[in-house]
C-alpha cells in the first residue's frame, strides 16, 4: 500500500535526539529516515512530525492528536509513554488509560497507525531496575489497545538492549544506529522496502561498560537529569516547555533531505 500523508506524534525518541544530520543541529531520527523512504518515486508524498521532547501521552493527546487528525494522515506512527513511567506521580492504571485513548483516538480516522513498545532499559542503566515493572505494565497496555482498535504494534522490547552503539550517552535515546533499526522495523512492519545495512550487526563486538563508567555515566547523564527534573516538578515545568514542533505542516520531503539522509554510512 501506499502512502501519501505521513505523520509521526510523541516525544523525543519520535523528534529524533541524538541523531542529526550531519553537519547540522536539526535532529533526524527513525521518522525522518522512513519519511525518505517513503517519498522515494512519488512527488505526491507529504511528511509532518509533531513530536516534542518530554511529553507524555496526556500531553500528546491534548496538543499532538487534534492537530494531526486536522491534517487527516492516511499513516501515523507514535512513539509515547516513556516520560509517563518516569513521573514522580505514575499509576499504572492512568497510563494505561491514555494509552488507550491515544490509540483509538488515533484509530477512529486514520487507516493505519504504528505504535511502539519500549525496550527493556535494566541492562544498561544499571539502578532503576525499578522501573522494569512500569515499562512492562505500559508494553502490555500498549498491546491490548493496539489488538482492541487495530493499530499495528512494533515491539522493542529485546531490541539490542545490551548493545550500547545504539544508544546515545544517556543510555536511553537511540543513537544513529539505533534510529536507523527502528526505521528498518518500521518499514518492515508496512511492507515497505528499505536498505537491508539498516539491520546488519555492527562490527566488532560491544564493550561492556565497568564501574568507573557507570560511575561517570551517573555524574554526566543522570544527575542533571535528576536536579533538572526535581526543579521542574516544584516549578509545574514540563520537559519539553519552550519547544514546537520540528515539522508542523504536511510537506514533501525535499531533494536537500534526500540528499542529507543518503550521507548515512550504510544508504543507497
Amino acid at each position: 500500500m501506499g502512502y501519501q500523508r505521513f505523520l509521526a506524534l510523541g516525544d523525543s525518541c519520535a523528534e529524533g535526539l541524538h541523531d542529526p544530520y550531519p553537519g547540522t543541529n536539526v535532529y533526524r531520527g527513525w521518522a525522518d529516515l522512513a519519511a525518505a523512504t517513503l517519498a522515494q518515486n512519488d512527488p505526491s508524498f507529504r511528511y509532518a512530525n509533531l513530536a516534542v521532547r518530554g511529553r507524555r501521552l496526556d500531553q500528546i493527546i491534548v496538543e499532538q492528536i487534534p492537530a494531526a487528525l486536522d491534517l487527516r494522515p492516511d499513516l501515523v506512527a507514535l512513539f509515547g509513554g516513556a516520560n509517563d513511567v518516569m513521573t514522580r506521580s505514575y499509576r499504572a492504571e492512568v497510563v494505561a488509560k491514555r494509552v488507550d485513548a491515544a490509540i483509538r483516538m488515533l484509530t477512529r480516522t486514520t487507516p493505519t497507525v504504528v505504535v511502539f513498545t519500549l525496550s527493556d532499559v535494566s541492562g544498561r542503566v544499571p539502578g532503576v531496575l525499578r522501573i522494569r515493572h512500569r515499562i512492562e505494565a505500559l508494553n502490555d497496555a500498549i498491546h491490548t489497545s493496539a489488538a482492541k482498535y487495530g493499530a499495528q504494534v512494533v515491539d522493542l522490547w529485546d531490541e539490542a538492549v545490551d548493545d550500547l552503539r545504539y544508544f546515545g550517552p544517556d543510555r536511553l535515546h537511540l543513537s544513529e544506529h539505533g534510529h536507523r533499526r527502528l526505521a528498518a522495523h518500521l518499514l518492515t512492519r508496512l511492507g515497505v522496502e528499505y536498505d537491508p545495512a539498516w539491520l546488519e550487526p555492527l562490527p566488532g563486538t560491544p564493550t561492556k561498560p565497568g564501574l568507573r563508567s557507570h560511575a561517570g555515566w551517573v555524574w554526566r547523564e543522570v544527575v542533571p537529569v535528576v536536579i533538572t527534573r526535581s526543579r521542574n516538578w516544584l516549578t509545574g515545568r514540563s520537559p519539553g516547555d519552550g519547544f514546537a514542533p520540528k515539522r508542523p505542516d504536511l510537506l514533501p520531503v525535499i531533494a536537500d533531505e534526500l540528499a542529507a539522509w543518503k550521507t548515512i554510512p550504510g544508504s543507497v
